[in-house]
């Protein structure tokens, strides 16, 4: 094992040919005509999965990508042009291709690079062999083994793995230089279940930038098989969710993604910048309850949604968004930094070396408050307890969500009783954080499985929050 960065950019100019005389060509060809900033990015990715559904192993693929993109920024405008072809003249006919937005005079080329020392959140292995292979298809043998016996009603199990390691190095044109090797793994288990005509599924699984040990001790295939399997025969028996507007609790960890989805994605610089977020103008103003604080993480160790820097090479930070109900800041990339004269907070992300970066979350929760979560529990007389959640649309315009609790239960008398099915939560995310009446004391992040779409963009990402009490949600559901 090694650190994350010291040998990345051995690896990129020994085994790519890049040296610092080339990325200095590229980026003078990119600001050839103007231009405010002209950035490259390098990739270099090997990749894997697994999948083993009804006890067969049903795919199996290893994979490699490599590209450079390269991005001249004018004023608001972005030219961007990539090449899988890393010779000398496909990079310099890419960094002409990308100067065409800019107009005006040769900027003065860059002439040295200056590199941050890394952050060294995560640990990278040796290249992947045939052992480790066969140790991955193992581990999901595992889990498909350990749901089938959780119970006689799991009648189907898919269990896959995938892992990758990505290796970067990113040079601009104001001189800032880094490199970093990242790892990513996720099992993930998925299970239905059926007795007579009544099916329910369930899910788990996590992960993170870690190595194939932390399945072995950390969380164990048997531990996700049991997760998935538990909840897919809880479902069998579950009710029809309730209708209408009712206080709602909302477990820790995962459902996060509501806080993530309903509020992180409108504290983005950019949506804010062009005014089309509900959050835009509103800094220094209250924006939820004074329990409620939101912080952004990218600098957590082993995290999924960590990273040494980010994808336009700056550290990542801890950015507080929200401090005790109060809007603090955005989360922002280069370009709205300085659109905006806001920090950059080292959230500049994107999914490859194909695209655009952009702002992004990292890993988003909610800090810990002093309620106990029993008493949370015990303060509702009829509600709703949501634990887990599907899918779900939100309007960054409005904040307006609607969430599918796929793992819920009713409130009755400052109990959880029945199991509930088709539950929604309706709200509007910016109002549902100011009828946040009590925080409980057990932060917990999710397991590692988060991933966020933005703009046909995904990257991997980490939520999370403690046990919380909304006072009024609209719940949709066919029960009474």
């Amino acid at each position: 094992m090694q650190p994350a960065s010291p040998d990345t950019r051995k690896f990129f100019y020994e085994h790519l040919g890049i040296n610092e005389q080339l990325l200095e060509q590229c980026l003078a060809a990119a600001l050839s005509a103007g231009g405010d900033y002209a950035d490259l990015y390098f990739e270099y990715v090997t990749a894997s999965s697994l999948m083993v559904d009804e006890s067969l192993v049903k795919s199996a693929s290893q994979g490699i990508s490599a590209g450079c993109g390269l991005r001249v920024v004018s004023g608001e405008r972005t030219g961007y042009a990539y090449t899988d072809d890393l010779s000398p003249e496909r990079l310099l006919r890419a960094a002409h291709t990308a100067a065409l937005i800019a107009s005006g005079p040769s900027k003065q080329p860059v002439q040295g690079f200056r590199e941050l020392p890394s952050a060294g959140l995560y640990t990278v292995a040796d290249p992947g062999t045939d052992a480790e292979t066969a140790a991955k298809l193992m581990l999901i043998q595992r889990a498909d083994r350990a749901a089938r016996a959780y119970d006689a009603r799991i009648v189907q199990v898919q269990a896959s793995f995938a892992d990758e390691l990505r290796r970067i190095l990113v040079a601009g044109s104001d001189g800032s230089f880094a490199t970093d090797t990242q790892p990513l793994a996720r099992l993930n288990v998925s299970v239905i279940a059926k007795e007579a005509d009544n099916i329910a599924r369930g899910s788990s699984g996590g992960g993170g930038r870690v190595l194939l040990d932390f399945f072995l001790t950390d969380k164990t295939p048997e531990y996700f098989a049991t997760e998935a399997a538990r909840q897919a025969v809880l479902q069998l028996g579950a009710v029809p969710a309730p209708a209408g507007e009712m206080p709602v609790v909302l477990g820790p960890g995962w459902p996060g993604v509501l806080l993530h989805e309903a509020v992180g994605h409108g504290l983005e610089a950019d949506f804010n910048r062009k005014k089309t977020s509900a959050f835009a103008g509103l800094i220094g103003q209250m924006v939820a309850s004074p329990k409620v604080t939101v912080v952004d993480n990218g600098t957590m160790p082993n995290r999924r949604g960590s990273l040494n820097v980010d994808d336009e090479g700056s550290p990542t930070q801890e950015t507080v968004l929200i401090e005790n109900g109060v809007l603090k800041g955005y989360m922002s990339d280069k370009l709205s930094s300085r659109l905006m004269g806001i920090a950059d907070t080292g959230n500049g992300r994107r999914e490859s070396y194909q695209h655009i970066p952009m702002p992004r979350m990292t890993n988003t929760y909610m800090l810990a408050g002093e309620d106990d979560p029993g008493d949370i529990i015990r303060s509702v007389q009829r509600g709703l307890y949501a634990v887990n959640f599907g899918g779900g649309q939100v309007d960054i315009t409005n904040g307006k969500f609607v969430f599918s609790a796929s793992g819920a239960y009713l409130i009755e008398d400052g109990k959880i009783t029945a199991p509930v099915k088709n539950a929604t939560l309706i709200g509007n995310g910016p109002e549902s954080l100011k009828y946040v009446s009590m925080v409980g004391n057990d932060l917990q992040l999710d397991e590692g499985v988060g991933t966020c779409g933005k703009a046909g963009q995904s990257v991997p990402v980490g939520v999370g929050m403690p046990t919380i009490k909304l006072d009024k949600m609209t719940v949709g559901g066919t029960g009474n």
